[in-house]
């Protein structure tokens, strides 16, 4: 094989290749000893078909020397730059770790203090780098090794640039487009705040457990990042705090004006949320639409109107105002050295070892190849875009909110709520965009809807419809230590990750540290699974069945029976049927039979010579909510419970002689009426 060429071999009469470590579309990657300095290093050697290219080898030695003169504790230091006869390849730290990616397979969603600590060192990273001249281009996962002391190093800086000027789409650019920014996406100027949006991404992916944008192919993927609209990472973890999730989706603006302007303004929030990880950044900028959805603004504290702003945000706010000078970029390369040697240039790194990177340079992404296909499809998409598409924003600031209003050619639809002495409830107070402002026709219009003046008793207000984290940030707002409780639930009429209904419900006071429960929607059913059947097991072990059967969304009941204590005598979902895995399930659970010293006090359903029967009431099509079944015999109601969303057939328990016919209703509403008949007579149903 041609990767098992170079084994064995001496290179520059210097380094001895021992074995291959890493393969690459562009290069191989080997563990290899430096006779000279008598150390183990990791050696990128190009394969044959780059050598063959002449321009290429020249703009590959190029930036690798420039990288070269990088010195940093979380950047791979390349000790060595070769082009010659025998092989081009740079010579890097041998690092003992893996891959950011390959960390995050293994763990799945990240913490947001893990997410913090590799954000900070990579962040770090980059800012030493842009210092320098020199711009990533490829910022992922993959480029990004994890030792095993837990700092992180990145690696292939600056070989990004030889690539995308190449004509090579390698798998390695199909990996890539999850992170490119909308700039690359589109072929046009990259400067140091396309590595900050590909680093809010890879901090997406570490607090989201995805990335923000997938799709079929790589052109697919390319143009979600071009029109954007991420879903916010708090629907898809609810533990991601706000001050951080704000910090990504400003990295991840789509136009580069509304990003960090550099990675040190970056680093100086993250440093600001790792002091205080509640913190809440003030981005609102009236002549800005950003990205980001507009947070919910939080009441009015019963604090000194004269308090002044927290320290940290003020001076972070005045330092924002005039944007830190950075040193002139030139096409992302490093100045040139004013004289070269005659002989090849050797790059040496040799007290700085401890502070080298790890060389397992990953293969880089996006070809012109790819950029090209790129462009020329959004082109096809957009580019011949016709007046007749767009419309201008309605003015809706001072009109009732009705959510079932046929607003024309745009959608509208609640961002936040908040208190408001100038508009009365359910008025809309503030629009984004704003009036006239052109949009595309189909487009959604997000308001800020009035909840009228505050209330001087602290109480739950409606907060249906908004996001999950605004309606949080809402209520930790009000400073009286609540704690929440998120439950999710399908629904086909509220927006994924926004609230369905809390408890307590509107109106009622809200006590120190009481529980708010959010039911939060998880959009109408997707994924699906059977129901285990748990009845008669204890509690703790239905519990760990229904976890593993992916049922996360149970509760239980306390109900008396017979049966031992602390065992599952009834569950609202019966098994084998095939729900939402986000549904509700009641595990109803045995307390014991009270003791009551005398004769049982518990009725007899009927006195005369009935037949009891458990019966199967089936529905047409799964329930899309939860509701109330009922079943009458004539004007006799004998059956009334609770059915929830996503149930197809319940098990009702009825009485009976001979042949008798019985009617079911939801919600007693005799639209949804149906009949059926029950044979008291078949022994098999008998109980």
């Amino acid at each position: 094989m041609d990767m098992d060429k170079y084994i064995g071999r001496l290179l520059d009469n210097r380094y001895e290749i021992l074995e291959v470590i890493g393969t690459g579309g562009m290069a191989v990657v080997y563990k290899a000893r430096c006779h000279r300095l008598n150390r183990l290093v990791a050696i990128k050697i190009l394969r044959a078909e780059y050598t063959q290219d002449e321009e290429f080898r020249r703009r590959f030695h190029a930036e690798s020397q420039a990288v070269a003169m990088l010195s940093h504790p979380n950047i791979v230091s390349v000790y060595d730059v070769s082009t010659t006869d025998e092989a081009d390849y740079i010579v890097m730290e041998l690092i003992d770790g893996i891959t950011l990616k390959q960390y995050m397979e293994k763990k799945g969603t990240l913490n947001w203090k893990e997410t913090l600590h590799f954000a900070i060192q990579i962040a770090k990273a980059l800012d030493h780098a842009h210092s320098r001249g020199i711009i990533h281009r490829d910022i992922k996962p993959h480029n990004v090794m994890v030792l095993k002391n837990g700092s992180v190093k990145v690696t292939d800086f600056g070989i990004a640039r030889v690539m995308s000027e190449s004509n090579t789409l390698t798998k390695e650019a199909l990996g890539s487009v999850h992170y490119i920014s909308p700039e690359q996406a589109k072929g046009g100027q990259v400067d140091n705040r396309s590595d900050l949006y590909s680093l809010g991404v890879v901090m997406y992916e570490m607090t989201a457990g995805r990335t923000p944008y997938d799709g079929e192919t790589p052109v697919a993927v390319a143009i979600q990042h071009i029109n954007g609209k991420a879903i916010m990472p708090s629907m898809l973890n609810p533990n991601v705090p706000g001050g951080l999730e704000q910090i990504i989706i400003r990295s991840m603006s789509r136009n580069p004006k509304e990003r960090y302007p550099s990675a040190g303004a970056l680093l100086t929030d993250l440093d600001e949320f790792r002091k205080n990880p509640t913190i809440l950044f003030d981005y609102n900028n009236p002549n800005t639409d950003m990205d980001a959805a507009t947070r919910l603004q939080p009441p009015k504290r019963d604090l000194d109107e004269t308090m002044p702003l927290p320290k940290t945000v003020a001076e972070r706010t005045a330092a924002r105002a005039t944007p830190p000078r950075q040193r002139p970029v030139s096409g992302g390369a490093a100045p040139a050295p004013a004289k070269k040697p005659a002989r090849r240039k050797e790059v040496i790194v040799e007290e700085k070892e401890e502070r080298s990177k790890v060389a397992t340079i990953a293969m880089i992404a996006c070809g012109a190849v790819a950029l090209i296909a790129i462009v020329l499809l959004c082109i096809a998409l957009f580019g011949g875009g016709s007046s007749e598409e767009l419309t201008n924003a309605p003015n809706l600031i001072g009109q009732m909110y009705d959510e079932n209003k046929d607003y024309g050619d745009v959608l509208v639809e609640i961002s936040n709520k908040q208190y408001s002495d100038e508009y009365a409830k359910g008025v809309i107070m503030d629009q984004t965009p704003k009036a006239n402002k052109q949009m595309a026709k189909g487009d959604t219009v997000r308001v800020v809807v009035s909840l009228g003046p505050q209330p001087e008793e602290k109480v739950m207000v409606d907060l249906t419809r908004v996001p999950q984290q605004q309606a949080i940030d809402f209520l930790n707002a009000m400073d009286i230590d609540l704690q929440f409780l998120p439950k999710m639930e399908n629904s086909s009429e509220v927006e994924k990750g926004c609230v369905i209904r809390t408890d307590p419900v509107d109106g009622e006071p809200l006590e120190k540290g009481q529980t708010v429960y959010l039911w939060i929607s998880t959009g109408p059913l997707k994924q699906t699974a059977k129901v285990p059947g748990v009845v008669g097991r204890n509690r703790t072990v239905a519990e760990q069945i229904m976890i593993g059967s992916q049922f996360n969304n149970v509760t239980f009941e306390e109900v008396e029976s017979a049966e031992p204590v602390g065992t599952v005598v009834e569950q609202s979902i019966n098994e084998g049927i095939e729900v939402d895995i986000n549904t509700p399930i009641t595990l109803k659970v045995s307390k014991g039979m009270p003791s009551t010293g005398g004769d049982s006090t518990t009725p007899t359903p009927d006195p005369d010579n009935s037949v009891a029967m458990v019966i199967p009431v089936i529905f047409e099509n799964p329930l899309d909510r939860t509701c109330v079944l009922s079943v009458w015999k004539g004007s006799e109601l004998v059956v009334e419970q609770t059915v929830y969303a996503g149930t197809v057939s319940v098990e009702v328990k009825l009485y009976g002689e001979g042949v008798e016919t019985f009617t079911a209703q939801l919600d007693r509403d005799v639209s949804t009426a149906w009949t059926f008949q029950v044979d008291f007579t078949d022994d098999d149903l008998g109980v």
